[in-house]
C-alpha cells in the first residue's frame, strides 16, 4: 500500500471559490498539511469539515528537511495527505516544491486538486494577450537587482506576470518603465475579494495612478510584451537554425515569425530553404 500525496488548490480571496473535488479531499485525507494551518481551519469550518481527530501539520517556506521526512514517513505508512497553501495553488509562488520532488523521487503518488490562482485571474481580467505569458513571480527588493531582472524580461514575447506588496508596487513600476517603456499594463488587486480593482493603462500612466492613490491589498501586475523586434535577414537565418534544432519546421516558423512580427507564410519559406541546404 503506498501512500499519496495531493496538492489542494485553496480560494485566492472569496471563499466559495473551491471545488467540490478539493472539499471532497479535505473531508476525505487521512492527514492534512498547510502552509498556515489556522488559514486552512477556518476554511473547512466554513464549509462545515471536521478534522474528526485527524492531523493537521504545518508546512511552510521556513520548514527544513525533518518536517519534510515527517510527511514521507506517513506517506510509507499508506497515508494520503491533503496538502494546501494558505490562498490558491501549491507551488505557484507557495510551498511546496521541495516535497513535491522529494514525494515523487520516493515513488509515491503525487497529484493535484487544481483551482484558483492570482496569475490565471490576473490574466483574466488585464485584456493584455494571454496566448503566450510568463510567470516571474516576485522580483528582487533592491532597485538594481530588480532592474537587472526586468532587463532580462524585457525582450521576451509574452505577457509578463508579476507579485508585488503595496509598499514596493511604486518602486517596481518605475523599474519596468524605465527598462521596458511604456507598454500597456493592468494593475489587479485583492482579486475575488471585496474590493477587487483592476487599473488597465501604461505604465507611466499606472506610476501615477499609483502615485495619487496608492493601491492597498495583494497586487498581481501584468506588463504586455515587447514590441516585434526588428531584425536583418542573418539575425532571422540565425533565430530560424537556432530554432530548427529544437522545433519542427511549422513551430520554428512560427516561433520565429512571431518574435520578429513577420509573415508567417514567408518564414516558412525561408525555413525550408534552410532546412533543405542543411541536409544537402
Amino acid at each position: 500500500m503506498t501512500g499519496q500525496l495531493t496538492f489542494v488548490a485553496v480560494p485566492i480571496g472569496n471563499a466559495r471559490d473551491i471545488t467540490l473535488r478539493a472539499l471532497d479531499i479535505l473531508r476525505d485525507a487521512d492527514v492534512l498539511a498547510a502552509e498556515d494551518t489556522r488559514a486552512l481551519r477556518r476554511l473547512m469550518e466554513i464549509h462545515g469539515l471536521a478534522l474528526n481527530g485527524r492531523r493537521l501539520i504545518a508546512y511552510h517556506d521556513h520548514s527544513n528537511e525533518k518536517a519534510r521526512n515527517g510527511v514521507l514517513a506517513l506517506l510509507s505508512e499508506g497515508r494520503h495527505v491533503a496538502y494546501a497553501s494558505e490562498a490558491g495553488t501549491p507551488l505557484i509562488s507557495d510551498p511546496g516544491f521541495h516535497l513535491a520532488r522529494a514525494a515523487a523521487g520516493e515513488g509515491f503518488s503525487v497529484t493535484t486538486a487544481p483551482g484558483a490562482s492570482a496569475v490565471t485571474a490576473a490574466l483574466t481580467l488585464a485584456a493584455l494577450p494571454t496566448d503566450r505569458f510568463l510567470f516571474a513571480g516576485f522580483l528582487p527588493n533592491t532597485k538594481s537587482a530588480r532592474r537587472r531582472a526586468l532587463q532580462e524580461l524585457a525582450p521576451i514575447q509574452a505577457s509578463l506576470v508579476l507579485y508585488e506588496s503595496p509598499k514596493r508596487i511604486a518602486a517596481l513600476l518605475e523599474d519596468a518603465l524605465a527598462t521596458m517603456g511604456n507598454r500597456p499594463a493592468a494593475l489587479c488587486r485583492e482579486l475575488t475579494k471585496r474590493f477587487e480593482e483592476v487599473r488597465r493603462m501604461p505604465l507611466e500612466e499606472l506610476c501615477i495612478s499609483v502615485e495619487d492613490m496608492p493601491p492597498k491589498g495583494e497586487i498581481v501586475l501584468v506588463i504586455d510584451r515587447a514590441p516585434p523586434q526588428a531584425a536583418s535577414q542573418e539575425d532571422i537565418d540565425a533565430a530560424l537554425s537556432n530554432a530548427l534544432d529544437r522545433l519542427s519546421l511549422k513551430d520554428a516558423a512560427a516561433e520565429v515569425a512571431q518574435t520578429y512580427g513577420l509573415n508567417k507564410r514567408s518564414v516558412y519559406q525561408r525555413a525550408l530553404n534552410i532546412s533543405r541546404r542543411d541536409t544537402n
